[in-house]
């Protein structure tokens, strides 16, 4: 049976019924009196909080470095808890953002005022691992890489979870969802959105939905909620969004019909706070094949993205990392004279799975693989990373190139600035080319690397100190460019508060209406997560 038809409305849990009447009244004499505040959360319910600034100062700033500032911190341990101080400044009308791993590059986690919720205690209920279905049930709280880890001893190597973003160690799995966070495998596989099935989360009122994929599916763009005995219609965004590697704003559908479970993920927190997920696994490989190719240019790295795509029936999730460190690279980049052989040469990093066979027989197969691409490829040009030294000089090579780019900014006393734009496949070469000719005319020092596999490359601007103005007469000129060209501003990094004029510019004034719409039916103070991806209306 169709579970879309039997259910007409989402179902919404009050895990706070009998204490319901007591937020309301709680918010009508409330008088901006955060001692109150703090007294109901630690005195009535035992929550862990508080008004310290010297221990609210860490959650003040994320890796976006935007400045923040709060008056209160909070850090529930259970869902209740949660619902209790959600539903606290729903009725007091107190501004609340959510805090997990603070690993976020655009300052969605960074507070603009009221209450800090951090879900770095969330980590109930235990996690639950189903052999026969290959899924995983996991709180909100846990760093993924401590959850990769888990799952990984629970299933006896047998299992993983793919999603492996840099920022794993210190991401937290609630948050990973609510960015749509994605780690090294091209394609749709490499992100969060991919592998969740289901998920828990928690209203601005406090109030409970659980949802599995394919349960609530809206139509003719709404969804129906019953939620304190009140009927609410939630509009969902209908603008375009490019089928291509995206983390730009809510999920949308030009037909209306979207997965309740698909627009929480990639929300930002804006709608919501996921407490915990349902995640499907993928068998474990026996092993990995690295490599690192030398190539001559970046046309020649463009032209093997191209020949694997075709190899792999369009699909590169078969392999597990294809990544691109181009122009300038080199000069950031430790152990450079180990992985290339000329000053100009570019470089591909590919990571193989394997299920059967040895790593051996698997570099075999690599060598042909590359001489069909190019019978004149210098196979000494091939770095099988599998030797740990090998390994070691790559792993130290690849970090370094972030860190000394950075200090060379700073010895400059420029403002840096990683780009995280992304265009179709079709349009790849046009968007580089033209990038590449503006940066060389107005001389402004970058390097280029990324994700090759998903033909989304960051520039990384270096400019001097008195380049600042260009630099940000450069990025628009980039963010406008990808938008012309089919993409959007944020393949991977998101909206947050510092993008939300780049939003604009790629969908339009009538798609941040859409998303105000949306956020107003069930926030109607914009309270939690205020002025991510939208500002207030």
């Amino acid at each position: 049976m169709d579970i879309k038809k039997e259910i007409e409305y989402i179902k919404v849990n009050n895990l706070l019924s009998k204490d319901n009447s007591y937020f309301i009244q709680l918010g009508s004499n409330w008088k901006n009196d955060y001692h109150k505040i703090y007294k109901v959360f630690n005195n009535k319910y035992n929550i862990s909080c508080t008004m310290d600034l010297d221990i609210i100062k860490p959650y003040l700033q994320d890796w976006s470095n935007i400045p923040g500032h709060a008056i209160m911190l909070t850090r529930p341990k259970t869902e209740a808890e949660c619902a209790i101080i959600l539903k606290t400044c729903f009725y007091c009308k107190i501004p609340i953002t959510i805090s997990a791993g603070q690993t976020n590059l655009t300052g969605s986690s960074t507070p603009k005022g009221g209450i800090i919720l951090s879900t770095s205690l969330l980590i109930n209920p235990e996690i639950k691992i189903d052999n026969d279905s290959k899924h995983i049930t996991s709180p909100a709280g846990i760093p993924l890489e401590d959850l990769r880890n888990k799952i990984l001893k629970l299933t006896k190597n047998k299992y993983y979870y793919p999603v492996n973003p840099t920022s794993r160690y210190d991401a937290l799995v609630g948050g990973t969802i609510s960015c749509n966070a994605s780690g090294f495998i091209p394609g749709e596989k490499g992100a969060t959105r991919y592998w969740v099935d289901g998920l828990t989360f928690l209203l601005p009122n406090g109030n409970q939905i659980k949802a599995t994929r394919g349960q609530y599916v809206s139509e003719n763009g709404f969804f129906k909620l019953k939620d304190n005995n009140q009927i609410i219609i939630l509009p969902v965004p209908t603008y375009k969004r490019p089928n291509i590697k995206n983390a730009s704003g809510l999920f949308s559908s030009i037909d209306g019909n979207i997965d309740l479970v698909d627009l929480i993920i990639g929300s930002e927190g804006i709608l919501g706070l996921v407490t915990s997920c349902k995640l499907r696994l993928s068998k474990r490989p026996n092993d990995y094949l690295e490599l690192f190719i030398c190539l001559e240019s970046e046309i020649k790295a463009i032209e093997l993205h191209d020949y694997l795509i075709e190899y792999y029936h369009g699909d590169l999730g078969q392999i597990s990392a294809l990544e691109y460190f181009g122009y300038n690279s080199q000069k950031y980049m430790k152990h450079r004279k180990f992985l290339f052989k000329n000053e100009t040469d570019v470089g591909v990093y590919v990571q193989v799975p394997i299920y059967n066979g040895t790593v051996e027989i698997k570099s075999m197969e690599w060598v042909s693989i590359l001489s069909n691409f190019d019978y004149q490829i210098d196979t000494n040009s091939i770095i099988v990373l599998n030797d740990p030294l090998n390994w070691k000089f790559f792993f130290e090579a690849r970090h370094s190139i972030p860190d000394n780019a950075l200090t060379k900014t700073k010895s400059l006393g420029g403002i840096s600035i990683i780009t995280d734009t992304i265009v179709p496949p079709s349009n790849y070469r046009l968007y580089l080319n033209k990038i590449h000719n503006k940066l060389k005319s107005v001389n402004i020092e970058y390097l280029l690397f990324g994700h090759l596999g998903d033909c989304h490359l960051h520039f990384h601007l270096i400019p001097k100190k008195n380049q600042d103005d260009l630099l940000l007469e450069i990025y628009d000129y980039m963010i406008d460019l990808s938008s012309a060209l089919g993409g959007v501003y944020s393949a991977e990094h998101g909206t947050g508060k510092r993008k939300r004029n780049d939003f604009r510019k790629c969908y339009g004034n009538k798609a941040v209406a859409m998303i105000q719409s949306l956020k107003q039916t069930i926030d109607p103070n914009f309270l939690l997560n205020r002025g991510n991806i939208i500002q207030p209306l």
